[in-house]
Order: structure tokens, then C-alpha cells, then sequence
């Protein structure tokens, strides 16, 4: 199974994705602010690193410091090579705007409209609430399919504000320019093991953090790594990557186990970058140079087809993730993990609704059996569902997320506390990038829908109910206590377990509020899917 790029659903569709306005925003200049420095001292918003000094910006949440490099650009010779340490700079480096996107296409989501072709990318964002005196960390690596995103798409400064949480966002490679894996680059890797670079790149990252967040008022020995989607599933590589060793005290995976977050095997991930090489004409003695002497938008235009993920063998990532974790190989530290109700909706959307051609019930027994084989259709009856398209999307989410998710629970158990949540708003309203569709499409809680609950998505503010709001700061504070070394908790409701099988069902008041579950599982046809699973090995 390739990796998931919820972003997939672009084009097309009769004029169905609306053009968005957003413009891509600009990298901070190496300016110094128009801000006396003695007031920028008094506010903390000039701070040295380890690099050089930086200047951020107070905000009505607290200070904001965007843009800040954490390793070299990954440029010319530096193309497909582990990360190296940030050049230091002279003078106050203007920290008060994004930095560039990794490469990337252009999407569906607000601001994505055009591409980029940027390698200069390798840039975070910390956002500290006032008065932060070694206050926890969380360290956010955004989702995409590992093809797309930035450290931008959450803005994060009222959950730290409400957590007192410092909070980080990071940029790291994508597609080919971060996994791409070859005989000849495996010369050149430290460990013997080419593909890893974005896996590399949140390293480094993390160790910047490691190096530098006390100046900004964190806590270097309190850092949670955090993500949902293909980010959940950085976590979960990190989890297994024995060199991540020390970089942090506890992980949150949002939507990130599935396909059990395995790895691609090296021989694989070899062949299909000899692939990728050869159709853009780079093969022979010399590939690797003709490889590097292609722009980033040959790079860009070559990658599709391809999957981009994390690889086997070298000494970042020896097993895969579920081997590490099953032999006690992976790190011992607390994991907050979970996944939405009803995942696998807008990806049934985007391959029948959003084309113009619902699932019709005619054909769902056929296309039910060509994805998931007969039992799976005898499990889905469609008299059971509003529609051939939920029907679909409902087997497709209990396949890749829930179940996953149930069995990444049992695998950790034992090596920290794991604590489970489901996230089951299903009034929820559909994230940006599906509410610029116009459509009436019932997307109940579906992928990427808790992340508007948490943070500001896209920096914009979600159209919650009231319902939805108390469901929102109860979800902060399940975080907020997780990051601060607690169990998860919030005012007036249950804790979240810490025990495989009894799951925090997430909803609002209206629907029953916050409850724990026992039936998770059988609600998700987790035998069938299990048993699938075990069939097939990594």
C-alpha cells in the first residue's frame, strides 16, 4: 500500500474545487526588525540561538518566531544528503515570516494553489505563550502523504497560550527530494541507507530544539513529538528509529498507523528509484549527478506514481516499525494515539463524488470485492448505509485507520503508558479545504477533522457550535495534561485510558459527550481487517 496524500483530490471534477486567494507568503529577509533593541530585549522577542540572533513578534497569544533555519539549505551538492548544521549568521535575523514550502505540487488546500519549487525549505516556527519558563514542548510535523505541507498549516498559538505549551511547526523534505532512495546515494549515506532525508530532516530538527528551546522558554527535556496523517506516521517512524534516541520524552500519533506504519524494505525502495532515474533520463555511471543537475520542477514533474516513505536497514531505521516496537527495540516513553470515526469518507469522496460519479449501488458489490474481497462486502451491506459512497469509505477507514490504530495500541502497551482516543464528532464541519468545495457531502468525523479542534487550521478560525467549542478546549486539555507529563485529562470528564481495548470516545455534549468505549473494535470490524492484516507481511 502506497502512503496516503489526503491532498490528492485536485482538478478536475467540472469545476468542482474552487480557486483559492490566499498568496504564498515570502521568506523572512536577514533584516533587523524596525524594533529598538532594548524593548525587543524587555518583550523576548529577540532571542540568541546557537546560529545567531533572531527576532520574532509579540502577538495578542504571546511571541511568535517564524522562519528560523535549523539546518543548510539542501541545495547543489547538499541535493539528497543528510541534513548539516545551519551556517551561522551575523547580525538580528527577521524572524516574523514563514519560510519557503518544501517542493511540492499545488492542492487543494488554502494558499496551495500554485507549486513550489523551493529546496531552500528546511525552516521552523515557535510559538511561546507569555510568561513560558521551561514549559513543556510540543514539536509538530505536518501531515500530506509525505508529499506535500508545511510547518505553517497549523497555527498553534492559542493552544499554546491555553496549554502553556511552547510550541514548534517544521519543515522537512517531501517526495523524491526527501525519499528518494538509489544504489548510488547509499554510497553517500552515513548508515549505507539512502531515503530517509525528510526523516532526517525532523531529526535535526529536534535536536535544534534540544539545542535552543530554553532561550525561548521550553523545556529541552520535556519534548512531544506530534503529528496527524502522514505526520502521525513521522511519529511513528521516530518511535522506532533507534538515532532519535534522547530528542524526546512522549509521542501523539493523529491518524498515523496505517498501513501499520511500515516502511518500504531498501530493496524495494532501490528498484524504484532506479525507476524514478531512468524517466528522467538519468541512468548509468553517472545518474546520480544528471539527478542533481535536474531542477526542482523536473524533480516535481517526474515524482508522481511513486511511493515516497521512509526505508529499511541503515542504522536510522533497522526494522520496521512494528518489529521495533514487538521486540522492545523501539523507545519506552508515553504515546497519545488515535484516529477519526469516519476516516475513510473523504477518500470515497475523492475517488467517486468528487468526479462527478457517486458510487451507485448497481456497482458497489463489484468495486466492494475488487478493494477488499467478499467477506469485507458481507461486512458492508449496503442496506446498512446512507449511501454506496459512505458504505465504501466506511470499510476503506476501518481498513487504514481504526484498526491500525487498535493494533498500534497493543503493540506499544507495555513500553510507556498508550493512551487511546477516537475522535466521533460527526456533526463535526468539514475542514477548509472540503468546505471550498460546496458540497453537501456528509463527511461526519473524517481524516484531518480533529486537527481545526486543537489548533487553527490553516491559520483561519473553524465554524464550531457551541457544542463544538467545549468539545474543543476538553480536547486541548486531554493534550495540554499529556504534554506536561500527565495522564490525559480534562475538567469534569474521563481520563483517557491507558489500556488496549477501552478507547476515549470524543464527541460533544449533544451526542452524549466524552465516554469511554469497549466496542471500538467490533464497531470497526477490527477481526475481519486484523486478520487481513496478519496475512501480509511488511
Amino acid at each position: 500500500m502506497t502512503d496516503i496524500d489526503p491532498r490528492e483530490l485536485r482538478g478536475g471534477g467540472g469545476g468542482v474545487l474552487r480557486r483559492l486567494t490566499v498568496g504564498l507568503l515570502t521568506v523572512a529577509a536577514l533584516l533587523v526588525a524596525p524594533v529598538p533593541a532594548a524593548q525587543a530585549a524587555r518583550n523576548g522577542t529577540l532571542v540568541q540561538t546557537d546560529a545567531g540572533w533572531v527576532r520574532g513578534e509579540v502577538t495578542a497569544e504571546g511571541r511568535q518566531f517564524l522562519g528560523i533555519p535549523y539546518a543548510q539549505p539542501p541545495v547543489d551538492g547538499l541535493r539528497w544528503r543528510a541534513p548539516r548544521p545551519v551556517a551561522p549568521w551575523q547580525g538580528v535575523r527577521a524572524a516574523g515570516e514563514f519560510g519557503n514550502r518544501c517542493v511540492q505540487t499545488s492542492s487543494w488546500d488554502p494558499g496551495y494553489e500554485r507549486p513550489s519549487h523551493t529546496e531552500d525549505c528546511l525552516d521552523l516556527n515557535v510559538y511561546v505563550p507569555q510568561g513560558a519558563v521551561r514549559g513543556p514542548v510540543l514539536v509538530w510535523l505536518h501531515g500530506g502523504g509525505l508529499t506535500a505541507g508545511a510547518g505553517e498549516d497549523v497555527v498553534p498559538d492559542v493552544f499554546a497560550r491555553r496549554t502553556g505549551a511552547v510550541v514548534v511547526t517544521v519543515n522537512y523534505r517531501l517526495g523524491a527530494m526527501g525519499f528518494l532512495a538509489t544504489d548510488a546515494l547509499d554510497g553517500e549515506a552515513r548508515d549505507g541507507v539512502s531515503g530517509n532525508f525528510g526523516m532526517l530532516d525532523q531529526q535535526a530538527a529536534l535536536r535544534w530544539v534540544r539545542a535552543n528551546i530554553g532561550r525561548f522558554g521550553g523545556d529541552p527535556g520535556r519534548v512531544t513529538i506530534a503529528g496527524e496523517s502522514a505526520g502521525g506516521r513521522s511519529v511513528c517512524t521516530q518511535l522506532a528509529s533507534p538515532t532519535s534516541t534522547g530528542l524526546y520524552r512522549a509521542g501523539i500519533v493523529q491518524s498515523g498507523a496505517y498501513n501499520d506504519c511500515a516502511a518500504r524494505p531498501h530493496s524495494s525502495a532501490t528498484t524504484q528509484g532506479a525507476a524514478f532515474a531512468e524517466k528522467l533520463g538519468c541512468s548509468g555511471a553517472d545518474a546520480l549527478g544528471c539527478l542533481r543537475g535536474r531542477s526542482a520542477a523536473e524533480i516535481l514533474a517526474a515524482q508522481g506514481g511513486f511511493d515516497w516513505a521512509p526505508v529499511t536497514g541503515g542504522a536510522f531505521l533497522p526494522a520496521q516499525p512494528v518489529e521495533a516496537f514487538a521486540n522492545g527495540a523501539a523507545a519506552h516513553v508515553p504515546v497519545l494515539n488515535g484516529a477519526n470515526r469516519d476516516e475513510g469518507r473523504m477518500f470515497a469522496f475523492a475517488a467517486f463524488d468528487a468526479n462527478g460519479t457517486p458510487l451507485t449501488a448497481e456497482r458497489y458489490p463489484s468495486v466492494m470485492r475488487a478493494a477488499f474481497g467478499d467477506r469485507a462486502l458481507a461486512r458492508y451491506p449496503l442496506s446498512t448505509y446512507p449511501s454506496p459512497t459512505i458504505a465504501y469509505g466506511t470499510a476503506q477507514g476501518d481498513e487504514l485507520f481504526a484498526c491500525p490504530a487498535l493494533r498500534l495500541d497493543t503493540v506499544l502497551a507495555g513500553r510507556g503508558p498508550v493512551y487511546t482516543y477516537e475522535f466521533a464528532d460527526r456533526t463535526s464541519p468539514p475542514f477548509a479545504s472540503l468546505r471550498n468545495l460546496g458540497t453537501d457531502f456528509d463527511f461526519g468525523a473524517t481524516h484531518v477533522n480533529e486537527v481545526q479542534y486543537l489548533f487553527k487550521h490553516f491559520g483561519l478560525e473553524s465554524p464550531l457550535d457551541a457544542g463544538q467549542r467545549v468539545l474543543s478546549r476538553q480536547m486541548v486539555q486531554y493534550w495540554g495534561t499529556f504534554l506536561h507529563g500527565g495522564v490525559p485529562r480534562a475538567d469534569g470528564q474521563p481520563a483517557m485510558p491507558d489500556r488496549p481495548g477501552l478507547v476515549l470516545s470524543l464527541r460533544t455534549g449533544s451526542a452524549g459527550g466524552n465516554v469511554l468505549s469497549t466496542t471500538t473494535g467490533e464497531e470497526h470490524q477490527c477481526d475481519l481487517w486484523d486478520g487481513e492484516a496478519s496475512s501480509v507481511s511488511p
